[in-house]
């Protein structure tokens, strides 16, 4: 398995363009949200557990897929995570079923086009389109750099 540091590497050179970047900075969290959303809505069976555990589960995956690359880039992930959840059963309750998958979706779709925005800028395609795994990595490099501003290591 690639580590930490080729995975960021990889990325790193497909984003150089500052307003590249700057877009990636708006769009990939509103993705990573939008995604929790639209699986916060898929129906739970009752005696299985309420809305929420699909995106849970996803979200512990995902969570033990950066915790093995990096301890505290886990530890970022799992508050943005957190953000993620409680953002969209606020949003559940206040909206409702359908309201929250309307908005996920909506929020989906204009952030994939400010992404694609931002690589034709770059004149790169996106990392994900060589490896789907970039798909995790993307929020995790922002975590990255998030923690080196904080100067904590990954």
């Amino acid at each position: 398995m690639r580590d930490i540091n080729d995975w960021f590497g990889g990325y790193s050179r497909d984003h150089q363009n500052p307003t590249n970047r700057a877009i990636h900075w708006v769009c990939v969290p509103a993705i990573l949200w939008s995604v929790v959303a639209m699986l916060w809505v898929v129906p739970v069976p009752a005696w299985l557990g309420r809305n929420g555990l699909w995106a849970a589960l996803a979200m512990f995956l995902a969570f033990l897929f950066y915790q093995r690359l990096s301890r505290n880039i886990g530890l970022a992930m799992a508050a943005v995570f957190s953000a993620a959840a409680l953002l969209s059963e606020g949003l559940f309750r206040w909206l409702g079923g359908s309201g929250l998958l309307w908005l996920a979706v909506a929020v989906f779709v204009l952030a994939w086009i400010g992404q694609f925005i931002g690589h034709a800028l770059e004149q790169q395609r996106p990392s994900f389109l060589t490896d789907l795994a970039y798909l995790l990595i993307g929020p995790a490099w922002l975590a990255g750099k998030l923690l080196r501003r904080l100067h904590i290591n990954w």
